[in-house]
């Protein structure tokens, strides 16, 4: 087994910090002061997920936080998205945002406004040409691409196929058989392993995301090559347990 990833970049998802500022007219909590202040305490990136029904983030957030990040060198800024999900209201789509802001990633993933959260990764068995087409875009825009996908050997070996970058290996399963102390956690653990191994294997990157937290995150670090983390859900609640600056502080400490 390949040793446990070492010096794991945190990008912080700051759509929950758009979700309690959506409850309310106005701008409070404001979304990019947040921002500036993950990114001050050391926070290696930032990242949204603008969905059509603009639940959380919205695309006037997309380019204030575009902005804020190119005055942080070395950081970077990822979008999240749907890129199939059709423009509605002010949201132009993902591709058009992508092309206006010029993030440093872009990760694809197959949710619906249905959704309550992202649940799934791409099944590149049915939809591995539509998706081969953003991914040649995005890399003619110069954006990183990254795949949201389950730890499955073979649909990251088709994801290499494809071209892509990267994948960010789907971890909602993990948190969940982790918070049930689930008997079949050591090989679910052992899937991530070997999707990771495959995706350095091929020379792609593996990001990872979803419901990782203060307390599963030190296990799921034994999967190898890990590039990046997205944390955005618990980071927030954890936020309001021990403050921003100490919950930030205590990610980076393991991601470390």
């Amino acid at each position: 087994m390949s040793t446990a990833s070492s010096s794991i970049a945190l990008s912080v998802n700051l759509n929950k910090i758009a979700l309690i500022r959506n409850s309310r007219e106005g701008n409070y909590p404001n979304v990019v002061a947040f921002g500036q202040k993950c990114l001050e305490a050391g926070a290696q990136g930032l990242t949204v997920h603008p969905r059509p029904d603009g639940r959380h983030i919205r695309p006037h957030d997309v380019y204030a936080l575009r902005k804020l990040v190119s005055d942080f060198p070395g950081t970077e800024f990822n979008i999240e998205g749907n890129p199939f999900a059709p423009p509605k209201g002010d949201y132009p789509g993902l591709m058009a945002l992508v092309k206006e802001t010029h993030p440093h990633q872009c990760t694809l993933v197959p949710d619906s406004d249905s959704q309550l959260t992202s649940d799934h990764g791409f099944d590149l068995t049915v939809n591995r040409q539509t998706v081969e087409v953003i991914v040649q875009q995005l890399r003619e825009l110069g954006v990183r691409s990254s795949l949201f996908m389950d730890p499955i050997v073979e649909q990251v070996e088709l994801s290499a196929a494809i071209g892509a970058d990267r994948i960010e290996l789907y971890t909602g399963p993990f948190a969940e058989a982790f918070q049930c102390n689930d008997n079949n956690l050591k090989v679910l653990l052992d899937d991530y392993i070997r999707a990771a191994e495959t995706a350095k294997a091929l020379n792609i990157g593996v990001n990872a995301g979803h419901d990782l937290n203060l307390d599963n995150m030190p296990l799921f670090k034994q999967v190898p090559y890990l590039a990046e983390v997205s944390i955005g859900h618990a980071f927030t609640v954890d936020s309001l347990l021990m403050g921003m600056d100490a919950a930030l502080k205590a990610y980076l400490e393991i991601c470390a």
